[in-house]
């Protein structure tokens, strides 16, 4: 049923183009103007540039956000069209509705994140120290996370308008406050603190462990299954938000 549930997802995804092109469209047209963004800057042959940084970075950040957005949207309709109630009628167990809807939407977020990191190596020549499969990895668990976010806050929401309003609740703050724009260690002690606890920071310390190391780290293991723990946690969070009976 969980397979049979992805499937179904999958085969709704490749008929709304505009979704397809959201998720691997997008984040690749963003990270190119993240790279010109910095194009013109001029630094001594020994220090690296700016897109290193930032645009690995935005390869974790970009996923995550676009991820939310679909799948918070997408699930919305399911629950407001009557689609889930119906689904929940059948013998259908709530785990495979909702693990359905991960795997689905996993998929497209690996692809995303294929596609974006292959665009920042080999058109705009990312330059780290790490492997570029670790950056996937990385890419994929947070775009993951997007979509179990999503799936999450869609039980909250009545409307399209109001699913989106989740963004500067949710996703923004984690933006500011996992390390991207100050270090978390120059933010005073309530920020540093909530910064310790969101999802976010935990991907970008594994990156910048990949950006400044060969082979991985302890460190980087360890925040990657932290926010693989996260995601499970927020998949059961989200399965308990499913009712089979409206009130």
């Amino acid at each position: 049923m969980t397979l049979a549930t992805a499937r179904r997802v999958l085969g709704q995804l490749r008929h709304d183009r505009r979704s397809i092109g959201l998720i691997l469209v997008v984040p690749a047209l963003l990270l190119a103007a993240v790279y010109f963004l910095f194009e013109n800057e001029s630094l001594p042959p020994a220090i690296p540039r700016t897109f290193d940084r930032v645009g690995l970075m935005m390869l974790a950040i970009f996923p995550f956000v676009v991820m939310f957005l679909v799948t918070s949207i997408t699930m919305l309709r399911e629950r407001t069209s009557g689609t889930l109630e119906r689904l929940l009628t059948t013998p259908i167990h709530k785990a495979d509705l909702l693990f359905g809807y991960a795997i689905a939407f996993s998929i497209m977020a690996a692809l995303q994140s294929l596609v974006a990191t292959a665009v920042a190596y080999w058109i705009f020549e990312l330059d780290i120290q790490g492997s570029p499969g670790y950056v996937v990895m990385i890419a994929v668990i947070n775009a993951v996370l997007g979509v179990a976010l999503g799936l999450l806050c869609s039980a909250f929401a009545r409307t399209e308008f109001q699913a989106v309003q989740f963004m500067p609740v949710v996703v923004v703050p984690q933006i500011l406050l996992c390390g991207l724009f100050v270090a978390r260690d120059r933010m005073n002690d309530v920020l540093e603190a909530i910064s310790g606890v969101l999802p976010l920071t935990f991907s970008v310390d594994a990156l910048r462990e990949i950006a400044g190391n060969t082979e991985p780290t302890d460190t980087m293991w360890q925040d990657t299954m932290v926010m693989g723990g996260i995601v499970v946690v927020v998949l059961v969070l989200a399965s308990l938000t499913l009712r089979r009976r409206t009130s």
